[in-house]
């Protein structure tokens, strides 16, 4: 090692991956004076007087104290350093410069954490890309704040070693106390407060549409008037989708912790996300001035609910149909950019008009016929292409309700077919080596070679009125007729299957 100079590694998150960032320390003859080089962010540089006070209150000659020059340098110097992650590597480089601990291996260490005042360790966001960076780098150690151990401890071949204080990793990296490493611990699954479909009396449509959106990751618009429980159904979609499986819930949790959500381990439930009308596009989709997930990203693998749907601005909403059709967003920077996974499955609500009874027959609709219109023209007609089930959810009456009694639990059962239904497709993309989940992620011509239609079925897909079909609605029908025939265990797609994916494609227009 050159003299009054050393070296430490910590890392950057860019979106939801991690880089590998060079901490330099360097120590000069002159008057005293504390910098951190290399494109650092105004709470990096606040790092000064977080280490001089967490060394001063451990005991530590503080670089305060020093009358040399001292440089810290973020490396490479061309990408942005933000956060506050890099106070622990910035103290122990400034400990290894000036000789206040024993030299030691640096080349297979990483040190995350932001320092308090008096010495303890602060969680960061971003622990398990990190941790997986650092794993798939080779390195041997990760040291971090105890909050992030469990969660960092999920990738193998890496010993994480928990943190509560700076005199710990000092501590240990001199040979003086033993941690043990952290091994992954699988947190306390809560049970599901997600509705049972028995609880939903009535709307064995809506219920059948949701089996087949969970069967094969479907998007799905139900209209209706107000409290006959559209959003009490897509609650219930979450509770009949499948296990999440290891290489998901790693997915997931990555993008929940860039953002700093916080998991504390791995996320083993789906997501299901329900913004409010108001969100801005950026908070949706992604972005902002330092790009982090949105809420379709942090929908991944699970739910994304818009209920209201017209309410959203027009802009936002024309901003799902990329992360529709391709499952990821691409977020462009004048020096960077980047791709956040965003594989959801859309289930939006909305009324029929602005009052919310055209169409029903209980109710007088208020509305004119320009009202209606003018309202349902809020969702384009190509975001509406992408919607594989369009369904009413019509009112059901008080005595009706009353006659209704409540059977018992049902979505164990219908989970069960679900999870049968995903297996079929498993079995079938692998087959043919493919790297997708579900029928909705097939291409057009996936489809062509995989589906295979029966007799009948051909003969009900020349009878149909192809002129009103786009090319994505024509292929969008024949995904959802093999997630239908997928449920019922056939290979072969006859008439019915087709039927019914096609009725689910017809809305009522004024």
């Amino acid at each position: 090692m050159i003299k009054n100079l050393a070296r430490v590694y910590s890392a950057e998150l860019e979106g939801i991956d991690a880089k590998l960032i060079e901490v330099e320390a360097d120590l000069n003859i002159g008057l005293h004076s504390f910098n951190i080089v290399g494109l650092a962010d105004k709470a990096l540089n606040e790092a000064k007087e977080r280490v001089n006070s967490a060394l001063k209150n451990s005991g530590i000659k503080p670089p305060n104290r020093e009358n040399r020059k001292i440089t810290i340098n973020l490396a490479p110097a061309d990408i942005k350093k933000t956060g506050s992650q890099y106070d622990l590597a910035i103290a122990l480089g400034y400990l290894l410069a000036t000789k206040q601990i024993k030299e030691f291996e640096t080349r297979d260490k990483i040190f995350l954490g932001e320092l308090a005042l008096d010495g303890r360790l602060r969680p960061v966001n971003g622990a398990l890309s990190i941790s997986q960076m650092a794993a798939e780098l080779h390195f041997a150690y990760i040291f971090l704040p105890s909050e992030n151990a469990n969660e960092a401890a999920v990738i193998e071949n890496i010993a994480v070693i928990p943190l509560e204080k700076l005199e710990d990793v000092i501590s240990f990296l001199e040979e003086r106390k033993n941690i043990i490493p952290k091994v992954f611990k699988e947190g306390d699954n809560e049970k599901s407060q997600t509705p049972d479909f028995s609880e939903i009396k009535g709307q064995d449509n809506a219920k059948r549409a949701l089996m087949i959106a969970a069967a094969g990751s479907h998007n799905i618009l139900m209209t209706g008037p107000p409290g006959v429980g559209k959003s009490f159904l897509a609650q219930s979609l979450a509770g009949i989708l499948p296990s999440l499986t290891t290489r998901e819930a790693i997915e997931i949790t990555k993008i929940w912790s860039a953002v700093g959500l916080d998991p504390h381990g791995l996320i083993r439930k789906r997501p299901f996300r329900a913004p409010h009308q108001t969100a801005s596009t950026v908070a949706l989709i992604g972005g902002g001035t330092d790009p982090k997930p949105g809420e379709i990203s942090l929908a991944h693998r699970g739910v994304l609910f818009l209920d209201e749907l017209p309410g959203f601005q027009k802009n936002t909403l024309e901003a799902l149909r990329q992360p529709i059709e391709s499952g990821v967003v691409h977020i462009a920077r004048a020096k960077n950019s980047f791709i956040f996974p965003s594989k959801f499955t859309l289930v939006a609500a909305m009324n029929p008009c602005p009052c919310g009874y055209y169409g029903t027959a209980d109710r007088e609709c208020k509305c004119s016929a320009y009202e209606v219109i003018k309202y349902q023209k809020r969702i384009s007609g190509p975001l509406l292409d992408r919607i594989d089930l369009q369904i009413r959810a019509g009112s059901v009456k008080i005595d009706e309700l009353r006659k209704i009694k409540c059977p018992e639990p049902v979505n164990d059962a219908i989970k069960r077919k679900v999870d049968s239904a995903r297996e079929m497709q498993r079995t079938r993309f692998t087959a043919h080596n493919l790297k997708i989940e579900t029928n909705s992620e097939m291409s057009s011509h996936e489809v062509d070679e995989m589906i295979n239609l029966g007799t009948d079925a051909e003969k009900f897909l020349g009878t149909l009125d192809k002129s009103w079909l786009s090319p994505r609605s024509y292929y969008r029908i024949l995904k959802v007729a093999r997630t239908i025939a997928d449920i019922e265990g056939k290979e072969i797609i006859e008439a019915e299957h087709l039927a019914e994916a096609f009725s689910y494609r017809v809305r009522e227009e004024i």
